[in-house]
């Protein structure tokens, strides 16, 4: 009888522990799981303000820091243009400006009248710019001097973008030269070829229209990859540093912000001064 009572206590014994065993397992997990939300919380409560930028839901923070940088970006466009007080100003424009309300377009910092407008014509050879058509006419009927400009893609065949732009482009007495918009550096080709490829496409558009193009590219680049083998040639350079003020004398163009606000004009656009006034700019127009 002894040995019965021993082993119904001993089996009693065992299914409680067996029974403590699996609620503390389960209030380990349940801890744990708690303790995950509460860290995820936290975490996510003192990074609030990251976290709304990256949803695009931008807190007061973020707002305020965007303020700051575009009223240093203005102070420093309305310094450009004190110093070139004289000079003539115009702007650039694409299809990523959208549709321009171009009888607004007149001034930059309510002060400066703009002058002139490039637009882009064409990309590579297979794009005629969405906004062209629209841009070009509208520029004219808001009596500034135009010019068109053609985007050129290392890559592909430079007589095919030269012919691209020609049908596209017809230019009048009082437009400016075309205009060669080189950036990039070639992928599958060497930077001759390269070159070789922009002189054809400068040689094509300058007989088509019997005036010769401008170049636009950047000061890095300029230095690098043109200014020696295409000095026969006037330049339109991009240079947004702070440190830069003053347009070089070599420059034709300088094209000194990509920041500004114009009327008519949604978002950013890039602004250009001109290395001389608006009788010289004139002149260069085409007769």
């Amino acid at each position: 009888m002894r040995k019965k009572v021993v082993s119904k206590r001993t089996s009693v014994v065992r299914k409680r522990q067996r029974k403590k065993g699996v609620f503390s397992g389960k209030l380990l997990r349940y801890s744990i799981i708690l303790f995950l939300i509460a860290l995820i919380i936290g975490v996510g409560f003192h990074y609030q303000n990251g976290l709304a930028y990256y949803f695009s839901f931008k807190s007061n923070r973020v707002i305020k820091a965007e303020s700051e940088a575009k009223r240093i970006s203005d102070v420093r466009n309305f310094q450009v243009l004190e110093k070139h007080e004289g000079k003539s100003i115009g702007i650039d424009v694409s299809e990523y400006q959208g549709k321009i309300s171009w009888s607004y377009v007149d001034t930059i910092e309510k002060k400066y009248p703009l002058h002139f407008v490039f637009i882009r014509a064409t990309v590579g050879k297979d794009r005629p710019d969405r906004q062209f058509e629209r841009n070009w006419r509208g520029a004219k009927e808001n009596k500034m001097i135009r010019g068109a400009y053609h985007y050129y893609r290392p890559n592909e065949n430079s007589l095919e973008q030269a012919e691209l732009f020609i049908t596209t482009v017809t230019l009048e007495k009082g437009d400016l030269p075309p205009v060669l918009d080189i950036e990039k550096l070639p992928k599958n080709q060497s930077i001759a070829n390269l070159k070789l490829g922009l002189k054809r496409w400068l040689q094509t558009v300058e007989s088509h229209y019997g005036v010769k193009p401008i170049i636009y590219t950047g000061e890095r680049y300029y230095d690098d990859f043109l200014k020696e083998e295409f000095s026969d040639y006037l330049f339109w350079i991009a240079n947004y540093n702070f440190y830069r003020e003053e347009i070089d004398s070599n420059w034709l163009f300088w094209q000194f912000t990509e920041k500004a606000s114009i009327p008519g004009i949604k978002g950013n656009v890039d602004v250009n001064i001109y290395n001389g006034d608006l009788q010289q700019l004139q002149f260069i127009t085409v007769e």
